[in-house]
């Protein structure tokens, strides 16, 4: 910067780091899907997807580097925790992504999602930070309604996203709507209870108006019996909301399989017949083990 004294610049070096994120290596799927594994400045390594689909282009970021919720389908769960992203690397992370999808699919990104490794409501502040910039003019000028922040379900912080009047969309990562099973494969389930996340997420609709997406991941013999549909159906008229039923992506940690179509197609009919708003994601990026639940970084060398 040789515009700028340089006694100045000696002072800037002195008392103020840049630590940003880069790209160390990526890997693209068959069906488009790129996987990004971004090298921090301490060499913790993250990873980043770009979802490309006929309508949009979603990045899905990561908020911590490992997880420690140790939620037993999502092979995150499986690494150690080691800390939160700082604001300055999630944002690197979405510009990084975006510059990759003008390169790639020649158009910008169009969504973000949090659904990266990490739980982002333990990381509140540099989560709600890094929106600001990516929101901000002087950043990437992004609509927050183009935002989804994605949690295991901490209570108190989805209330406190309500009192401070986010305008982003929030999901919750429900995938039981029963605590003995959901605590048998979600430990945070202990302490933040199906009762206390619809008094949560109930809470934040009435603050926001904003109907909230529950996650839903449909796993073969565990969650996706008629039983589990009804239980769904009881907790989503609870709260405001619409469900998302996710193609469980297989890991290596754990043996649990997709369900099959036709359990899939009655668990759809049962939510619509008691007038539901349901989609059904298809995984996408699962050749590079991109998809949903499967960053492990495995994307390193």
């Amino acid at each position: 910067m040789s515009n700028i004294p340089k006694n100045l610049r000696e002072k800037l070096i002195e008392d103020f780091e840049l630590k940003p994120a880069i790209i160390h290596n990526y890997e693209k799927s068959n069906d488009g899907t790129i996987k990004v594994a971004f090298k921090l400045y301490d060499g913790n390594i993250v990873e980043g997807v770009i979802i490309p689909s006929a309508d949009r282009i979603t990045a899905c970021v990561s908020s911590q580097v490992g997880c420690s919720l140790n939620c037993s389908f999502c092979a995150t769960g499986y690494l150690q925790y080691k800390r939160n992203l700082l604001a300055g690397e999630i944002y690197d992370q979405v510009f990084l992504l975006k510059n990759l999808s003008i390169e790639n699919y020649g158009i910008p990104l169009s969504n973000i999602v949090y659904m990266g490794m990490g739980e982002p409501l333990l990381n509140y502040s540099n989560v709600l930070k890094s929106v600001e910039h990516i929101t901000s003019p002087q950043g990437l000028g992004m609509s927050p309604q183009r935002i989804t922040i994605s949690t295991s379900g901490i209570a108190k912080m989805i209330k406190k996203l309500g009192d401070d009047d986010v305008k982003f969309n929030l999901a919750l990562s429900l995938h039981y709507a029963d605590n003995e099973k959901r605590t048998s494969v979600m430990p945070i389930n202990q302490s933040n209870n199906l009762d206390m996340l619809s008094e949560a997420l109930d809470y934040f609709y009435k603050k926001t108006g904003t109907r909230v997406t529950l996650e839903y991941c449909m796993i073969a013999d565990l969650n996706d019996s008629e039983t589990d549909a009804l239980n769904l159906v009881k907790f989503a008229r609870l709260v405001k909301c619409k469900i998302n039923l996710i193609e469980y992506n297989p890991i290596e940690n754990a043996q649990y399989k997709p369900s099959s179509k036709s359990k899939t197609d009655n668990f759809i009919k049962i939510l619509e017949q008691n007038k539901l708003i349901v989609n059904l994601r298809r995984s996408r990026g699962k050749d590079i083990n991109a998809a949903c639940g499967q960053l492990a970084n495995k994307l390193i060398n």
